[in-house]
């Protein structure tokens, strides 16, 4: 039984205990994305929101979906299927938002569905493989392979989801909201 079966909602992910910090940092949530689930490190993520309303940000790449004002906090977004160039799709009630620090940096995710929390030793960690230049490039986000049970979930490096150009505008937009 998953560990997550008796939660009512994706923010109830955050309120279970994971002790230490050692036995944090093996923790991963994982979430859908098309037809691929992906895993972040639990010690990256702050919240799960439910969708809300995004104010777009004129000339930013189309997968940066907008702004959101979180308690008083300007975050930006990012729709992770666009990102990964994989096709739109609609928002619903099952849709969230994974906010992030990345560096030092709070961003929100869009993702489809929370799928769960789950354990991931380092030894159940692979590589990805790199078969052809073109599969490097799509993979340049995802720093390994996690095995769980009979599965595989795609890991994810929060630091890579968003480019140079994208966090520095980012931080525009986060320095102008904190003078405010």
């Amino acid at each position: 039984m998953s560990e997550t079966s008796n939660l009512s909602s994706p923010a109830d992910l955050l309120d279970l205990e994971f002790g230490e910090y050692d036995e944090k940092k093996s923790k991963y949530m994982t979430f859908k994305s098309g037809n691929e689930y992906f895993g972040l490190k639990i010690q990256y993520v702050n919240e799960i929101i439910q969708i809300q309303a995004i104010t777009k940000v004129p000339e930013t790449e189309n997968y940066i979906k907008g702004l959101i004002n979180l308690r008083g906090k300007i975050i930006p977004v990012i729709d992770v299927r666009l990102r990964f160039g994989q096709e739109a799709f609609e928002y619903n009630d099952r849709t969230c938002i994974i906010v992030l620090q990345v560096n030092s940096t709070m961003v929100g995710l869009i993702v489809e569905k929370i799928a769960d929390v789950v354990e991931i030793k380092d030894n159940d960690i692979l590589p990805p493989p790199t078969i052809s230049r073109t599969d490097q490039v799509n993979r340049k986000y995802i720093y390994g392979i996690g095995k769980v049970g009979d599965t595989v979930k795609l890991l994810l490096d929060p630091d890579k989801l968003l480019s140079d150009t994208d966090l520095s505008s980012v931080e525009q937009v986060n320095m102008i909201s904190e003078e405010e």
